[in-house]
């Protein structure tokens, strides 16, 4: 019986102490708490090209480890296009040289094989107002005043802003198109997509923006 009393005490004692220590309280409790969710609005660079962000004039430049940025052209926009359900933000569009670092060539040779090569860079937001989810694409087409044409599938930057959006939810991010010739451009069409359900039934029509520099 002595033998049981102490047992039974023993117990009782260890489980006051684990329960009343208030740091380990607060050790359990910090190890229960869900995961923070991501910042939707934390800048996440490029893999491929070089962070543009800093360049500002007409003729800076910027270096890091993916190559070297040339600022050529500038153009704020601020603009609104709403297609549908869909409020489109056209940013502002950058016309930049760029000369890749080596371990970077490779990826753009789809695109093009030369060493230096300038082009067109869109920033964008993507609103999905609606209940139900959406499949659109912020820039589908992308014409020049010099007669150059470029489609969402010559996307350099590859940041998935394509496709499906997800009910009252926000794509942001950036669009690029190597161009040929950027000596005279004066202009720049931008055509998106039709707005569609995830049946592929026409909820909106494409809608354009042409934007002076």
């Amino acid at each position: 019986m002595r033998k049981l009393y102490f047992i039974l005490l023993f117990v009782a004692l260890a489980g006051c102490s684990t329960g009343n220590n208030p740091e380990e309280q607060a050790a359990v409790s910090r190890t229960q708490k869900p995961p923070l969710e991501m910042n939707k609005d934390v800048f996440v660079p490029s893999p491929h090209i070089t962070d543009d962000r800093n360049l500002v004039k007409i003729g800076e430049s910027v270096t890091d480890s993916k190559g070297g940025l040339i600022l050529k052209q500038s153009k704020i926009v601020n603009q609104d296009i709403q297609v549908g359900p869909v409020k489109l933000s056209i940013n502002d569009i950058k016309v930049m040289q760029f000369t890749p670092a080596h371990s970077m060539v490779d990826f753009f040779h789809a695109q093009t094989h030369e060493k230096v090569f300038d082009f067109v860079k869109i920033e964008v937001e993507v609103n999905n107002s609606s209940k139900e989810p959406i499949i659109f694409n912020p820039i589908a087409f992308l014409n020049t005043n010099s007669g150059e044409h470029k489609t969402w599938e010559d996307d350099i930057y590859v940041e998935e802003l394509q496709g499906e959006i997800a009910p009252n939810d926000v794509k942001k991010g950036n669009i690029g198109f190597i161009l040929e010739n950027t000596a005279d451009i004066q202009s720049i069409e931008l055509l998106t997509s039709d707005v569609l359900h995830t049946d592929e039934e026409i909820i909106a029509q494409a809608q354009s923006i042409k934007v002076d520099f």
